[in-house]
């Protein structure tokens, strides 16, 4: 199996070359919204261990928000991000952008703080990288190379059902599977069709991926007694700061949101950024970090098959802190419309919503961390909007793919490398054509 990565590298964008930085990252687009994977400056579709990738400037839109609590609003920098999820290792990768896009990149990175002519790329790029605090990958082990080799696997069993239609008419499923089985197998004899075997799993990230899935809950039982008690008593205090917390709900600027519509919905999955800061004080702190914390376990050791929970149409997501803590921002690279994404976890994991992002200034009121919260529709999708930041340069390897579309591809897939099924077994195969 070969892991997937995420990487963020962020840094301070210098305030006289911001200009320049939209000029650069608005040219890499056929238009907005809509990237150009060959272009000049970071031709993505050269790089095949990229999933999805983005470039975006983080420009807080709610920085004054803190006055709710009584706070003046501080100066941050705008920040370039460039972001992704990749196959095999983040290093690895970063080595492989600096080598392959070494002019593009250091004319985007030119506009940034302590980038110099003479700047070694790559290093610069790792000394730049924020760590996730929660990371979620769809379906662990599964490449770019895997995808595009499935689709066309299902391309061509469709192709060849349509042309052999008559000749297969009112024969049995398993007789129409071996039909199937074998001209496959006589078009990868031929060199048409490739199905390459998995790879074995890196030995290192196997032994950390095992230490990391048994240390958590270990850890997590041995300071059980503590928790009990600090948790115990600092839901309790949160209890009594939620039902005073003001919420910042207002619908958000006309404009603001149709230029967000605006770089949305030109294939069947898009991305997602947002941003916000948290509520004062160390609880609300430590109560943000334990739970992404959770989330990132369980992420990475229950939920790898294709499900976040009951959610099946997030491809790639994660939580990153910003400037010491004080800022959340979220990444996300989804199917369907923004208005599906957020029902979609409304309705099957709004608990998951409010004990998140429950701890960010404005938010819907929660109860007890978990209730509440989300449960109000129009407040949280105009929260959740006016949080929303632009993203200038979005690139997704397989577009006109669903999560769902991958899965399935999959199962096929694996209907073709098994053994001869049964009848029923057969009949299931041929539903997912």
């Amino acid at each position: 199996m070969t892991p997937q990565a995420s990487f963020l590298v962020l840094a301070p964008i210098i305030p006289s070359r911001e200009a320049d930085l939209r000029s650069l990252l608005a040219s890499m687009n056929h238009a907005p919204g809509r990237v150009n994977p060959t272009n000049a400056l970071f031709p993505f579709a050269e790089f095949p261990q990229i999933h999805v990738a983005r470039f975006l400037i983080i420009d807080d839109p709610t920085l004054a928000d803190v006055r709710a609590h009584g706070l003046e609003p501080r100066t941050y920098p705008l920040y370039l991000a460039f972001a992704g999820d990749v196959d095999g290792d983040e290093l690895a990768f970063l080595e492989a952008a600096a080598a392959g896009a070494t002019s593009g990149l250091r004319a985007i990175l030119a506009c940034c703080e302590d980038f110099h002519g003479e700047t070694d790329l790559a290093g610069w790029m790792q000394r730049h990288r924020a760590p996730a605090a929660a990371n979620y990958v769809n379906w662990q082990g599964r490449t770019v190379q895997r995808i595009r080799e499935d689709a066309a696997l299902r391309a061509a069993i469709e192709t060849y059902l349509q042309a052999n239609a008559s000749i297969l008419a009112g024969r049995s499923a398993s007789d129409v599977h071996a039909q199937i089985s074998r001209h496959v197998h006589s078009e990868r004899t031929a060199g048409r069709l490739q199905l390459s075997p998995e790879e074995p799993t890196p030995l290192a990230w196997a032994i950390r991926d095992f230490i990391h899935c048994l240390g958590v809950p270990l850890l997590l039982l041995a300071a059980s007694p503590l928790l009990v008690v600090f948790g115990g008593l600092g839901l309790l205090r949160i209890r009594q700061m939620e039902k005073i917390d003001p919420e910042l709900c207002d619908r958000c600027d006309l404009a603001y949101s149709q230029a967000l519509a605006s770089i949305e919905d030109h294939d069947v999955s898009n991305q997602f950024t947002a941003m916000g800061s948290l509520k004062p004080g160390l609880l609300r702190q430590v109560a943000t970090r334990f739970v992404l914390w959770i989330i990132d376990w369980g992420a990475r050791h229950l939920f790898t098959r294709g499900r976040l929970a009951r959610v099946r149409t997030i491809h790639f997501a994660r939580w990153v802190f910003l400037d010491g803590g004080e800022r959340l921002v979220f990444f996300s690279n989804y199917d369907g419309s923004l208005e599906s994404y957020m029902d979609d976890f409304i309705n099957k994991v709004g608990f998951g919503l409010n004990v998140v992002f429950g701890h960010g200034i404005g938010y819907p009121r929660t109860r007890w961390m978990v209730l509440d919260g989300c449960a109000d529709e129009r407040k949280f999708k105009e929260f959740l909007r006016r949080h929303q930041l632009p993203t200038q340069v979005w690139y997704k390897a397989y577009p006109g793919l669903t999560a769902i579309d991958l899965e399935r591809h999959t199962r096929i897939r694996r209907g073709i490398d098994t053994a001869p099924p049964s009848e029923e077994e057969a009949r299931q195969w041929l539903a997912l054509l």
